[in-house]
Parts: structure tokens; C-alpha cells; sequence
């Protein structure tokens, strides 16, 4: 049997380089024929992705832009017109010429601007003792900034209290008493589940509320808290 001389290991380091290289270049030979097979192919879906984001730019710039623009000056006029104390024709949403905050909402409700507008037309109604439309408009806003979500939620809620559905009203304000960072904005929301849940005779639920009152938010409370907290002992 030959023995295998000093030099074997590097031999068969070699054999083992060389054979690798060898794969690689059967890999990238048969990359080169799929290539050249579906090139055709290949260059298709690769075009739709260029005009998709070609597309996406564009919309964006020549629809979206636009429109948020229009949707501004649609919301500027209503809100004139409701500092004016019109509140109606704040409203709008009867004719093209005043859209006010129903008919901006309902042209530009894929924008930022047609959501705020839904939000004030939902306060509107409200104010109009018409609940069911202010929490269905009230519904459509949405927003990244926490304490404008809190007061939406409170908003409903208040829509949902106008309906006699408090049991509803007390989850929105649940909802109201978490959404937002703001200390003051989460002791308002706090302090009103209490209250509400104190009128359902949910003395439990109402005793957290105003606990959590007690233990966090004294500086804006004056100590009412602890009255609230013996009263959830005697209703």
C-alpha cells in the first residue's frame, strides 16, 4: 500500500479547491442559461415593478398632493364659518358651494384633512342632539397623535351616553382613559369612567378608577377622589 508522502494534506486541499471552483462554475453557467431561457420573462416583471413604482410616485404627487390641498381649503372655509358661530353652514354637506365638514369628509375621505373633518362635523351633530350620526362620524377619524384619539374616544363615548347606552359609554371611556400620554387628558377620561361607572352601579370598576385617581393624578384631583371612593362603598 503507498504511503502517502508529507505533502498529501496540500494535495488534497487542492483537489478539494479545484473541484469547488469547478461547482461554481457549473452554478454559474447554468444561472447564465436560465437567464438566457426566461430572460424574456424576467424582463417583464421586472419592467412591472418599474412602472408600479413609477406609478406610486406619480399618484402621489399628481393625485394626493392635490387633493390634500383641496381638501385644506374645503376645511379652512368650514372651520371659518364655525369660529363665526355657524355652526349650519359649518356643517354643510348640502350644496358643492359649502361642502363644510360633511362634504370635505365625503370628497377627500382617503386624506388626513377628510378624517378631521369628520371628527368636527361629528362634534356638530352632537351639539345637535343627533348621537347616532355624531358617533358614526366621530367613527370614521383617525390619528398617530394619542391625545386627539383620546378625545375621540371620550367624544363617542359622550354619543353613546346621549343614546342611553352607558354600558358602551363607559367602554369608549375606558378606551379614552388609556389612548393618551397627557396626565391631565388621562385624569379627565379617569375621573369620568368613575362617574359613569358609579351611575351603573359598577362600584368595583368605578372604586379602580378613582383609586387609580388617588394614587396618580392628585395634583389635578383636590382630594375628590377619596369622596368618590366612600361613595362606591354605599351605592
Amino acid at each position: 500500500m503507498a504511503k502517502l508522502g508529507k505533502n498529501a494534506p496540500n494535495e488534497q486541499e487542492g483537489k478539494e479547491t479545484v473541484e469547488f471552483f469547478k461547482d461554481l462554475d457549473r452554478e454559474a453557467l447554468n444561472t447564465e442559461r436560465f437567464l438566457e431561457k426566461y430572460s424574456k420573462q424576467i424582463g417583464i416583471v421586472f419592467g412591472v415593478l418599474v412602472l408600479g413604482v413609477l406609478g406610486f410616485f406619480a399618484y402621489k404627487q399628481f393625485v394626493v398632493a392635490p387633493k390634500n390641498v383641496e381638501a385644506v381649503k374645503s376645511f379652512l372655509a368650514a372651520q371659518k364659518k364655525q369660529t363665526e358661530g355657524k355652526d349650519k353652514e359649518a356643517l354643510g354637506g348640502k350644496s358643492a358651494a359649502n361642502p363644510g365638514f360633511v362634504g370635505t369628509y365625503n370628497e377627500y375621505s382617503n386624506t388626513k384633512i377628510g378624517e378631521l373633518s369628520a371628527y368636527n362635523a361629528g362634534l356638530l351633530k352632537f351639539k345637535e342632539g343627533k348621537f347616532q350620526e355624531a358617533y358614526d362620524l366621530l367613527d370614521k377619524f383617525s390619528s398617530d397623535n394619542k391625545t386627539l384619539m383620546a378625545l375621540k374616544f371620550g367624544a363617542m363615548a359622550d354619543a353613546k351616553s346621549g343614546l342611553n347606552k352607558n354600558d358602551e359609554a363607559l367602554s369608549l371611556l375606558d378606551k379614552a382613559s388609556t389612548a393618551s400620554d397627557d396626565p391631565y387628558t388621562t385624569y379627565y377620561f379617569t375621573r369620568k369612567a368613575g362617574i359613569v361607572a358609579l351611575g351603573l352601579k359598577k362600584n368595583a370598576e368605578a372604586k379602580k378608577y378613582f383609586s387609580a385617581i388617588d394614587e396618580k393624578y392628585q395634583d389635578y384631583d383636590n382630594g375628590m377622589s377619596d369622596s368618590y371612593i366612600e361613595m362606591t362603598k354605599y351605592f
